[in-house]
């Protein structure tokens, strides 16, 4: 998480205390958070312990890094900047429960940082984070392909994006993101953080999100991919009905045949409701499969014959 230290005197907004002089990078969305009071609530939002393996993404010039090396067992932190990685291998290196990957998150294997040998625990990585804008979204769902790894995660976003993750039927922010991240996890709006905790200022608030990954989904689906493509293109087409947004999906006869209101526009329709339109799809996908196969060995039977 981007941050710097505030000290009682006036100073550049990327200076250190040490002396370090980092300007923000426009290219990789860097904000550095620098009001204290703030870092403090995060601190006890993660409530760091003894024997945890964290993992902090884009940790900047390490302020909340240290503040979380002090209370952690193991903290590994992915920085793309290598001005910024050099920087934290120089002051944090030392320190054997530290451990800097430079590279870019969106490429980043978190298996890597589990023991090669059989030792390695469900639930045993926690995830900390300031993303990026323009890629949290992707950032969150690259971190799931491992989220049975994954204890919890504590992000710092656009205050909007949190909104999008924490929304229920019939809320304005209601709508794909919030399906799909609910299916995998937990979500849970911390607090909000306003633009002036941070150098530069963004235009935008920011928030604290907590996502924990669930041990059991909410609902069950026999085809995720199918779900991933019900909501979104329910939800590209989100003033119509459903039995018009989906009919490229479904016939209007089995929408029927569910137990679903079919003339509800997609934000008011559930996660379990969407698991019952993509398990029928999916099951009618699955017939036609086996009836093209079955045809095919008949015909192939046929030519044999003859």
């Amino acid at each position: 998480m981007t941050d710097t230290l505030r000290t009682g005197r006036p100073r550049g907004p990327d200076l250190q205390k040490d002396g370090f002089h980092h300007q923000a990078r426009k290219r990789f969305g860097q904000n550095f958070l620098h009001d204290q009071n703030i870092i403090g609530r995060i601190i006890r939002a993660i409530a760091p312990q003894a024997g945890d393996h964290l993992v902090e993404i884009g940790p900047g010039q390490g302020a909340l890094t240290r503040h979380l090396l002090q209370q952690c067992g193991h903290l590994d932190a992915v920085e793309l900047d290598r001005d910024l990685a050099a920087y934290l291998q120089s002051t944090l290196g030392a320190d054997p429960r530290f451990a800097l990957h430079e590279g870019d998150v969106l490429k980043f294997d978190l298996r890597s940082l589990l023991p090669q040998d059989a030792t390695a625990r469900p639930r045993s990585l926690r995830v900390v984070g300031n993303l990026p804008y323009n890629i949290s979204t992707p950032c969150m769902f690259h971190l799931l392909q491992s989220e049975q790894w994954i204890a919890d995660m504590h992000f710092m976003l656009q205050l909007e994006v949190v909104q999008r993750l924490a929304a229920v039927p019939g809320d304005e922010h209601y709508g794909r993101l919030s399906l799909m991240m609910q299916y995998h996890c937990t979500v849970e709006h911390l607090f909000d953080v306003p633009g002036t905790a941070f150098v530069p200022q963004p235009k935008v608030c920011s928030a604290i999100v907590r996502l924990v990954p669930h041990a059991r989904k909410p609902v069950q689906v026999l085809d995720v991919a199918c779900l991933q493509d019900v909501v979104r293109i329910a939800f590209t087409q989100r003033r119509k009905t459903l039995k018009n947004s989906l009919r490229t999906l479904i016939s209007e006869a089995a929408l029927s045949a569910l137990p679903i209101d079919i003339s509800l526009r997609p934000e008011n329709l559930s996660l379990a409701d969407y698991a019952l339109i993509a398990d029928c799809i999916t099951r009618s996908r699955q017939q036609s499969s086996l009836e093209a196969d079955t045809a095919t060995a008949r015909q192939e039977e046929s030519r044999v014959e003859n």
